[in-house]
């Protein structure tokens, strides 16, 4: 409503009639985003934005070729567009040529829109963030211990959480949105899809300097019963802001891919919920991380190429790897391949690892999630049947990823890829 009140107050506005234009293509109304966008392109045939957009809207609707036409004009105009449509058209022609088998060149658009965006970015500044942040973690997570993890555990008994909690996490691109939408359709679990993080709204704003991002296990060991009330208090004031339903007899599932790097974090908070971990072959998941394209921010700075998108897998199923070493929490890992392969079986298993019977609306996930505004990259797959192209792709990619193969072997090895 917003949105088209913004469009009214100045129908000439590109800006105002993308917004509304984006926000229609979501909801998943395209045919009334694509007569927005003509709009804008009406108004302002030269606007770069505006026809990135239309192209968009064309691959969404399945006119791959005339996508692919109408990117190839644009990143020919002259004058040429702004550097972040540069990089979006880039990206998008990647996609619409990986989509249609021409391999080479897709990995070749990637690369040029990566270059782009690595020099319009501050990603030096991210870059020097994210290693100190990763090497605090790694030391943290080094020195914790069983008998720490059990006297967390221990003293969270005191004081219970408030509604029964379960959180879905996993690298990026591994399947986390599916699980989620699966387990989001039983009527007894309450889904938040990529809330706002624990770390980022809640630890963060408490702690007294070295922030969250730079947490060591003394000060998480530190925290007083009064300080885990009050971030536990503060995070559930967060999520439940997130929803209108009642939590009330449900179990709350907070999915955030992001949160894998900070499990020992969500521990110390909630010892005694259950994890529920997404797994998919490492190399699928490096080669769909690379052809995302991420919104701007500190972490995924480092998939600007593929040795630092193989880095970033490393760095999240590393601090699991560690986790699931040290055990004493409850926890169930479930594969993408074996969700595609039977959607029930895999299903079940894990709705029964939560304490739940399967429903038989879980089957049909797609068609309730055709109502849903779902956050994640993929809110356009999930609205379908589980489909298993997607398994093996890297497979296309070999010989771009054939130097980062040994270190993936390790993350294959301990998740059963051969």
């Amino acid at each position: 409503d917003c949105f088209k009140r913004a469009v009214a107050a100045d129908p000439s506005s590109a800006r105002a009639g993308l917004e509304l234009a984006s926000w229609l293509e979501r909801s998943r109304r395209l045919e009334e985003a694509r007569e927005c966008v003509e709009a804008c392109v009406a108004n302002h045939p030269k606007d770069g934005h505006s026809l990135y957009f239309k192209a968009f809207l064309l691959h969404r609707q399945g006119h791959a070729g005339e996508a692919e036409s109408a990117l190839r004009r644009l990143l020919r105009n002259n004058p040429p567009p702004p550097p972040d449509v540069q990089a979006n058209a880039l990206f998008l022609l990647g996609e619409v040529l990986d989509a249609r088998g021409e391999y080479a060149e897709a990995l070749s658009s990637l690369s040029k829109a990566k270059a782009l965006r690595y020099k319009i970015e501050d990603t030096a500044r991210r870059e020097e963030f994210y290693a100190n942040m990763d090497r605090a973690r790694r030391e943290a997570l080094a020195e914790l211990t069983p008998e720490t993890l059990k006297r967390w555990r221990e003293q969270s008994a005191e004081s219970p959480c408030p509604h029964p909690l379960a959180c879905l996490a996993g690298a990026p691109r591994s399947g986390t949105t599916l699980i989620e939408q699966i387990l989001g359709s039983h009527p007894d679990i309450l889904v938040f899809d990529e809330p706002p993080s624990l770390v980022a709204e809640v630890v963060d704003k408490i702690l007294p300097p070295p922030r969250s991002r730079l947490l060591t296990l003394k000060s998480l060991n530190d925290l007083t019963p009064a300080a885990r009330a009050h971030m536990t208090g503060r995070y559930f004031k967060s999520l439940l802001r997130e929803t209108e339903e009642k939590p009330v007899g449900k179990l709350l599932l907070d999915k955030n891919p992001p949160s894998t790097a900070w499990l020992h974090v969500w521990l110390r908070l909630f010892p005694q919920s259950k994890i529920v971990i997404a797994l998919r072959d490492p190399r699928d998941v490096v080669i769909s991380c690379y052809f995302q394209n991420w919104p701007r921010s500190w972490a995924t700075v480092t998939c600007l190429n593929l040795e630092r998108t193989a880095k970033f897998y490393a760095d999240r199923m590393d601090t699991w790897l560690r986790l699931r070493e040290l055990g004493g929490f409850d926890w169930i890992e479930t594969r993408y391949e074996d969700v595609v392969g039977n959607l029930e079986t895999e299903g079940r298993r894990v709705t029964n690892f939560l304490g739940l019977p399967w429903h038989e609306s879980q089957a049909t996930f797609y068609e309730q999630a055709r109502g849903k505004f779902v956050h994640s990259p993929t809110y356009n797959d999930v609205t379908k049947p589980v489909y298993s192209r997607a398994v093996g792709r890297w497979k296309h990619y070999a010989e771009a990823l054939a130097p980062l193969q040994a270190g993936l072997a390790k993350y294959c090895r301990a998740f059963g890829y051969g």
